[in-house]
């Protein structure tokens, strides 16, 4: 296994595609950070904890912007183009660049679900990849029943590869997860 090269300077123009701009989190996006945490889900796969207090979602926050620092790879806001308002989080992680891999991650606040923030994100974030010298191949790995992100994956231009059976734990159980990749060409 090859070291991780370090990663690329910050984006001097925020990633952008469709209805969103991908940008750093910011405290003013506590609101989204706290419904995010609503969500029965999204604290399962990450590091926000469930029905986040003010205080836990700005720690939630402030570790988005650790993850660069930290070398694992881009956390963004999701920002809706027009407003500028947080609609949700997605990253790309880049613990596997050295083998010229990376995974991505989307999560869209309950009420913006529904209008393409996720897919246009995804697209803007795999964009963004692929200008990551040494970047050939993203993945994502979603759950079977998650339907949303699987048209996200499809509308955004990733392949289904295959299912991974008892791929990782979440929420304490071992779940099959979808493997859907998207190649640079």
């Amino acid at each position: 296994m090859s070291s991780n090269p370090p990663l690329p300077p910050w984006p001097l123009s925020p990633p952008a595609h469709g209805g969103v701009v991908l940008r750093e989190a910011r405290e003013g996006d506590l609101a989204m950070a706290r419904e995010l945490a609503t969500d029965p889900y999204v604290p399962t796969i990450g590091t926000l904890p469930p029905h986040a207090d003010e205080a836990e979602a700005l720690a939630w926050i402030h570790r988005q912007h650790a993850r660069y620092e930290e070398g694992t790879g881009f956390s963004f806001a999701i920002a809706d183009a027009e407003t500028d308002a947080a609609v949700g989080q997605c990253g790309l992680w880049l613990r596997e660049l050295g083998e010229g891999r990376a995974s991505a991650g989307y999560s869209v606040a309950p009420s913006a679900r529904g209008r393409g923030y996720a897919a246009d994100a995804l697209v803007a974030l795999t964009a963004f990849g692929w200008t990551v010298p040494g970047l050939h191949r993203i993945e994502l790995y979603i759950e079977p029943w998650n339907a949303g992100s699987i048209r996200t994956a499809e509308r955004a231009g990733y392949a289904r590869e295959g299912l991974l059976r008892s791929r990782q734990a979440i929420g304490g159980v071992r779940r099959d997860m979808l493997l859907y990749a998207n190649i640079r060409v």
